[in-house]
């Protein structure tokens, strides 16, 4: 009689570690799962949240023959793949089958090799409950989106779908979006935009770009016919004052106009005769 019991996930698997191990070892497949939520049911307690597992009819035959071999086993090795769904696997196995945590170890490999396989043999560990308890957490927020979404699809787009804890929160976000995006009312806005030239000390020019900070809404004309030409006024008066200070030099007018992204012509003081000459 084996020593040793290895229960790994792939029934392909378990031949080939078997020849690797030798004769005191006896390697059994889990095919998978042995108990997973109620099919037919919500399987979850809505106040706790805590699942209620059942092993399904086709594997219980197979748990039996498990039971069996791990009561006449010394010791039983926990050989399933190592990630959230494995380390689950592991946990329900030990559930299911009443095994002793003291004569019960935790093995993982990453290839079906012989050297492998006897390192893992040489560095169990014992299972590891935040991955058993972030696999349960995926497992009941499928059932719970899932159990009650789906029915919804059949109805109301075909039979065979399946909505998911992913797919379904995204399509919200997606619908709210855009239900944002059709709601949206464009307001019509002008903005200032300036250039000033500077007189260097070489007597070269020099170009300086300035935007008013704040937007101006169209409304603010207050309604009246002259309002916009006011505006046009108010707003060439706050370009010079921004020139003045940013130039220590005032300037004759600044000339904004409305609508869009305007472009303001900028004049710099008089000339010689009198006249003024953009910059």
């Amino acid at each position: 009689m084996e020593k040793n019991l290895v229960i790994v996930e792939s029934p392909a698997k378990a031949k080939t570690i078997e020849k690797f191990l030798g004769k005191d070892f006896k390697v059994m497949s889990s095919y998978g799962h042995i108990r997973d939520l109620k099919k037919k049911e919500l399987s979850i307690d809505e106040q706790s949240l805590e699942p209620e597992y059942e092993i399904p009819e086709e594997k219980k035959k197979l748990v039996s023959e498990l039971k069996k071999q791990a009561k006449q086993a010394e010791k039983v090795w926990l050989a399933s793949d190592e990630d959230r769904e494995g380390e689950a696997i592991s946990w329900h196995l030990c559930e299911v089958l009443g095994l002793d945590e003291k004569k019960t170890n935790r093995i993982v490999f990453h290839e079906i090799t012989k050297p492998a396989i006897m390192a893992a043999i040489e560095s169990p560990r014992h299972l590891d409950m935040n991955l058993v308890n972030a696999q349960q957490a995926r497992r009941v927020l499928d059932r719970l989106v899932g159990f009650k979404l789906s029915p919804v699809l059949w109805r109301k787009v075909k039979p065979a779908l399946s909505a998911g804890r992913v797919q379904s929160v995204a399509v919200r976000l997606i619908v709210e979006r855009e239900r944002e995006l059709q709601a949206f009312k464009s307001e019509e806005y002008y903005s200032v935009n300036a250039i000033f030239g500077v007189q260097n000390d070489d007597g070269s020019q020099s170009e300086v770009k300035a935007t008013l900070a704040t937007r101006l809404k169209t409304h603010e004309a207050d309604g009246v016919a002259g309002g916009l030409q006011d505006r046009h006024l108010h707003h060439r008066e706050r370009a010079e004052e921004a020139a003045e200070a940013h130039t220590g030099t005032p300037l004759h007018h600044v000339d904004a106009a409305a609508g869009g992204r305007p472009q303001a012509g900028l004049y710099r003081e008089p000339d010689d005769d009198g006249g003024t000459a953009p910059v």
